[in-house]
């Protein structure tokens, strides 16, 4: 236990000195971008650093918690406008699958490395699907890192740069605005929906699980806020760390076979990705800064909180972003077998 608790103790501070050094000095999502940053340098630097385990997992139940309460029956009513840049959803994660695969195989990697690499799911769930199918693991784990340590850094300026957007938009009402009634019923929500889904075997519990809880609750009437800033600003910080970690023990072999090639691959997303939000907006299907949001091929966490972020349009963003992992996670083993890697075989918790 004390060989688990000094590693993620230091892990934890380096992470706070992140982002007490980016609030500091003025840097956009300081809970963020300091955790990864201090976090992945000190990785890169043989640093043994080590992830926060459940606690880093209970943490995403804030985000599940707030897109739920983001459902509204306002927002429910809207969906059918959406259903057309939904129903691009699959299109483009089969021309994901039909580019990246080819594209990791001239890599020189093998077809059930290549197709779970090339996959824009989960982290956790594409390396699972992966290990089940004899896949490379560690490939997996920093290739998929990387795709989303990359967009997550980049998506920012983008959103600035592009989209005039500003990452200083209020996360939500701080705590101290919240009664006790509000916080009990997030609390019960985002516990119940995570262990529920986790004994569902519903993938990505931790989020989809409170998500689903909540939105019943906030359909009811029941929670009509969001979390707390302080409660977003948390689930940031276990966020960076996450991805820091990723590169603990990385080796310049990894460095130049796996992470070169996430690097490359995650160019191709943004090629794919630019051509859907520039269609969406064209064709009137959405804003630009939803149809950016909810193309951009990330993970799900940190885009819901760049979403939360700058006030774009969450029942929109995170919809499409379901609608890719279900896409993924449902038609990927299946997808994976009619190119001839093994299927996998998910084991409930």
């Amino acid at each position: 236990m004390l060989s688990l608790l000094v590693p993620r103790a230091g892990t934890l501070m380096l992470a706070l000195a992140g982002a007490a050094t980016f609030h500091l000095l003025g840097l956009p999502l300081p809970f963020l971008f300091g955790p990864m940053s201090f976090c992945l340098a000190a990785a890169l630097t043989g640093a043994r650093l080590r992830g926060m385990g459940p606690v880093s997992v209970g943490a995403r139940t804030i985000l599940g918690v707030a897109v739920g309460a983001s459902i509204t029956p306002q927002v429910v009513a809207q969906i059918p406008q959406m259903a057309l840049s939904v129903a691009l959803v699959p299109v483009y994660v089969l021309l994901i699958g039909l580019i990246g695969v080819p594209f990791f195989r001239r890599l020189g990697f093998d077809p059930a490395t290549s197709y779970y690499a090339a996959m824009p799911g989960g982290l956790q769930d594409m390396v699972i699907f992966g290990q089940e199918a004899g896949a490379d693991v560690r490939a997996l784990s920093l290739i998929h890192a990387t795709r989303v340590a990359v967009l997550v850094t980049i998506a920012p300026a983008i959103l600035v740069w592009l989209y005039d957007a500003p990452l200083t938009g209020a996360m939500g009402a701080p705590l101290r605005d919240f009664g006790a009634g509000q916080l009990g019923w997030m609390a019960v929500s985002a516990i119940v929906g995570w262990k529920g889904g986790e004994y569902l075997g519903l993938f990505g519990a931790s989020i989809l699980g409170p998500m689903i809880t909540t939105a019943a609750l906030s359909m009811a009437g029941i929670i009509t806020q969001r979390p707390p800033a302080e409660a977003i600003m948390l689930a940031q910080l276990f966020i960076g760390i996450g991805i820091g970690v990723q590169y603990v023990g990385v080796t310049l072999r990894e460095l130049r076979m796996f992470v070169l090639s996430g690097l490359a691959f995650v160019m191709v997303l943004a090629v794919l990705a630019a051509a859907f939000t520039e269609f969406v907006v064209l064709t009137g299907l959405a804003r630009p800064l939803e149809g950016f949001l909810a193309f951009a091929p990330g993970g799900q966490a940190e885009l819901t909180v760049l979403a939360i972020v700058v006030g774009a349009d969450l029942g929109f963003v995170v919809l499409h972003h379901l609608t890719r992992i279900v896409v993924v996670i449902t038609g990927a083993p299946l997808m994976a077998r009619y190119m001839g890697v093994p299927r996998p075989v998910r084991r409930r918790p």
